[in-house]
């Protein structure tokens, strides 16, 4: 199903129920408001759930999690407070899965590995960056890595998240030697101006709030350059099956 917001493609929706709310968040539009002033995907829902169920007044839906601006794939909101409380529980009790596949510049060290770093965000910039650990205002950060493919110039990477810190994929895949292509804040001296972010959410995964079934919302990359460069089998068995 398509949900189709102002001057913005359609929207997949991946599941829908009375509680939650899974689609394919649009590559380039803010998971909600910001300084921009562009149209975000929490306002953009609530509008065409006003529509499609003619609901008066106010409508609720909550922000479970966020994936930056620049990259798409598989969201999940709350259309339930009591949702949203256990899905924020899910994630700060770790039994929330988040999985994603990235285009990283160069060959990583190893073939799969953990990487872990202390990172500290200036909240003035909105950078990132990794510090002693025990720096004042650092937060641990631990993600595992396989590469499931490479060429001469790039390796296409599937990444676990085991915490959330903003912007933890790319400063850490930066700290690893092999930044994210197309990231201009943290691989500028690799990428050209223009070049879209390669970091896609191809899974995300949790208990249902309510009736406890695990679900789990799948979306794979478009057939563009870079993503193009790996079968879509690829991308399908990284999604459905963690290799880490």
């Amino acid at each position: 199903m398509m949900v189709h917001g102002r001057n913005l493609p359609p929207i997949t929706i991946l599941y829908e129920d009375n509680h939650l709310l899974g689609v394919e968040k649009i590559v380039n539009v803010p998971t909600q408001a910001d300084v921009s002033g562009d149209m975000d995907m929490l306002n953009l829902l609530k509008e065409d759930i006003k529509i499609r169920f003619n609901k008066p007044g106010n409508v609720y839906l909550g922000l479970v999690h966020r994936l930056d601006r620049p990259v798409g794939g598989a969201m999940i909101f709350a259309k339930t407070s009591k949702a949203a409380s256990r899905l924020s529980d899910a994630v700060r009790t770790r039994k929330f899965d988040k999985t994603y596949v990235a285009v990283v510049h160069g060959h990583p060290p190893a073939s799969q590995g953990r990487l872990e770093h202390t990172l500290l965000k200036d909240e003035k910039t909105n950078i990132v960056k990794a510090v002693p650990k025990g720096t004042p205002g650092g937060k641990d950060a631990v993600l595992d890595y396989y590469v499931l493919g490479q060429n001469d110039h790039y390796s296409l990477i599937q990444v676990v998240l085991h915490t959330g810190r903003s912007h933890q994929i790319r400063v850490q895949c930066k700290e690893m030697g092999c930044p994210l292509y197309g990231d201009q804040k943290y691989g500028s001296s690799v990428n050209k101006p223009g070049q879209q972010l390669s970091l896609w959410s191809c899974s995300v995964g949790f208990p249902h709030p309510v009736t406890k079934e695990y679900i789990q919302l799948i979306s794979i990359p478009p057939r563009e350059y870079p993503w193009s460069e790996w079968q879509e089998s690829i991308y399908q068995s990284a999604a459905r099956q963690p290799f880490v």
